[in-house]
């Protein structure tokens, strides 16, 4: 992401409504509530216990003009524990109907994101079941400490859609944590001359009765935060990238320009450094949403608020392999996603001919002394607080932190480490002791250290 905000949890009301309450409660004996959050570090009440979601079915029906959203969701999960009751995430949206296994089921909402769903008999652990969600209302803007934004955000002829980091809930149901990935189906219906774009493969587009019914599917494993439901008027491209289908939408009313051709020479790049591209699609959103400040790596197809200059390009894409393929496991540890993005802006210039990136560690640190606290601190493994998130400690000093760790291991051992890193978690979740000790691998060598000057202590480091 090239953006340097933080999102908090924002709740709004939902409306509180119990369907097939004489069918009976899941109260046997053994059987338990599943936990309300995961109790990640920064969002303890994100994400919900006790379930993991396989695939997201979701049906979508949009009105600009009134801003109103008719969907569907369908969760295929499978129990973690004996669930007398679990919760989803959903924000601000109105339920119809609630079924778990085809069974009307109790349900009820705390007045923020927890939406409690009691099925009329006990889910057994590890057995499979599909909970099925018809709701509608507006789907909300979720407004950050910093007054950016996320969520289903209106334009001028539809909608932005980005969730990082917990933006989702917004607009579908869902287990709203990074380390629970899933599948997706998306059918998006809107008005004739509109374009709906989601993550994945494009299945077809069809138009009945004055809307447009666009089906797309994403079948590699996908956090929640990187789904996306853009839609608008587009000039929609569909090509291929080697052998992957590539989708780019741009909104008419920019400039296109010539960066976007660069995509698949970022692609190309990008895979001979860190392996494979990680998907069965790629490409680019382009939209005039002039209310938004930042570009999200939405999986498959990055989001960008207006036309991406080169870097921003870049960097976006390598997320495909450093936030995407491979996802951090409690948002504190982020830098692994956007110090590696920065890096990859810094390779790419590199491997042009312009700027090594060794010039540029060293002039990002030769320019910030030791008594520059803002730029060096907090450490890039002690991010606590949802309002540094996408602090540019984050991105700078871990760019700065891999640059290092390159001059310090050589770059035989740096780019064998690199690729074996994103190879091996290929739709995974990671950790920074996982990358401390697949470097330690790489190396050869005890890197304590240097680690520890680099991620975990707020001071200018002298060690590499």
């Amino acid at each position: 992401m090239t953006k340097r905000f933080a999102s908090l949890l924002l709740c709004s009301a939902l409306l509180s409504v119990a369907i097939g309450a004489g069918a009976g409660v899941a109260s046997a004996a053994g059987f338990t509530a599943g936990s309300a959050g995961l109790g990640d570090p920064m969002f303890p009440n994100a994400g919900n216990g006790g379930y993991d979601v396989q695939h997201y079915d979701l049906k979508l029906d949009y009105v600009p003009a009134i801003s109103q959203l008719t969907a569907t969701a369908v969760i295929t999960a499978t129990a973690t524990q004996n669930l007398s009751s679990f919760n989803l995430d959903l924000r601000g949206l109105t339920i119809s109907r609630l079924l778990v296994n085809g069974r009307a089921s109790t349900f009820t909402c705390d007045g923020g994101q927890e939406l409690t769903v009691t099925p009329s008999s006990g889910l057994a652990s590890g057995s499979k079941f599909t909970v099925t969600v018809d709701y509608a209302g507006t789907p909300g803007v979720v407004t950050d400490p910093d007054g950016s934004i996320e969520g289903w955000v209106p334009t001028d002829d539809g909608a932005f859609v980005v969730n990082e980091p917990q933006g989702s809930p917004a607009w579908f149901p869902c287990n709203d944590n990074p380390r629970d990935k899933a599948t997706y189906d998306f059918s998006i219906s809107v008005p004739d001359g509109l374009t709906a774009l989601a993550n994945g493969v494009l299945v077809s587009s069809a138009s009945s009765g004055g809307k447009t019914t666009w089906v797309w599917k994403e079948t590699d494993p996908m956090a929640t935060y990187l789904s996306t439901a853009t839609l608008g008027k587009f000039e929609l491209t569909v090509s291929k990238v080697g052998s992957i289908p590539s989708y780019v939408a741009v909104d008419p009313q920019l400039a296109k320009g010539q960066v976007l051709s660069q995509l698949p020479e970022a692609v190309q790049l990008y895979s001979s450094i860190y392996g494979p591209y990680p998907f069965n699609a790629v490409g680019a959103i382009v939209d005039s949403a002039k209310n938004v400040g930042y570009s999200l790596e939405t999986q498959t197809k990055p989001n960008f608020p207006y036309v991406p200059d080169e870097l921003t390009l870049v960097h976006e894409l390598s997320h495909m392999w450093f936030g995407d393929s491979l996802t951090l496991t409690k948002w504190p540890d982020i830098w692994l996603h956007e110090g590696f993005a920065t890096w990859s802006e810094w390779i790419w210039s590199e491997r042009q001919g312009n700027k090594p990136a060794a010039q540029r560690f060293k002039g990002l640190y030769d320019s910030h002394s030791a008594n520059d606290t803002a730029f060096w601190g907090p450490a890039v493994d002690n991010f606590t607080d949802p309002a540094l998130l996408f602090d540019g400690t984050v991105y700078d000093r871990g760019g700065m932190t891999l640059e290092a760790l390159r001059e310090k291991i050589g770059d035989l051992a740096f780019f064998q480490l690199i690729k074996d890193w994103a190879t091996r978690n290929r739709y995974g979740s990671v950790t920074t002791p996982q990358f401390i000790s697949l470097a330690e691998k790489w190396a050869g060598r005890d890197l304590t250290q240097f680690f520890d000057a680099w991620i975990f202590q707020e001071a200018k480091p002298t060690v590499w």
